[in-house]
């Protein structure tokens, strides 16, 4: 154990954390999302058991956003046409960017698709256990400052 991370952090995910540069990204995916599919060229870590919002917490208490772009966050939009209400889950993010990041954190809103292409990208895909449905975040990491 280690003083001052949340014991949501594995080691394997605080290694992943530290080995990311600036303008890295990493996905928070909910349980639905292809993890290792889309993550063939990514570190997956496993995070079952704990939802999305729980591990974004964990994780900005730890990594600062990019402000050398002006959306460091991405979310996956609701699929045109699919009866379903904007996601709940969404405000509880905008309030922990808010609570860490509270001068950057624009969010830019990515289709499905495209949203599956950046995420093949990524250094880093954490697979949660979230049941709540479009609860993907993409964070870009900053440069942490002296």
């Amino acid at each position: 154990m280690l003083k001052g991370i949340s014991p949501l952090i594995s080691p394997e995910l605080l290694k992943a954390l530290c080995e990311m540069g600036h303008g890295d990204e990493l996905v928070i995916a909910d349980g639905n999302f292809p993890c290792e599919s889309v993550g063939k060229n990514a570190v997956v870590v496993r995070a079952d058991g704990h939802g999305t919002a729980e591990i974004l917490d964990a994780v900005l208490k730890l990594i600062p956003l990019d402000t050398y772009t002006e959306k460091p966050v991405a979310l996956m939009e609701v699929v045109k046409g699919d009866n379903c209400p904007t996601p709940e889950i969404w405000k509880t993010y905008e309030n922990l960017l808010e609570k860490y990041e509270p001068t950057h954190h624009g969010i830019e809103m990515t289709e499905r698709f495209a949203f599956y292409e950046r995420a093949k990208k990524a250094y880093l895909i954490i697979a949660t256990g979230e049941t709540a449905i479009y609860a993907n975040i993409l964070l870009k990491k900053g440069v942490v400052t002296p």
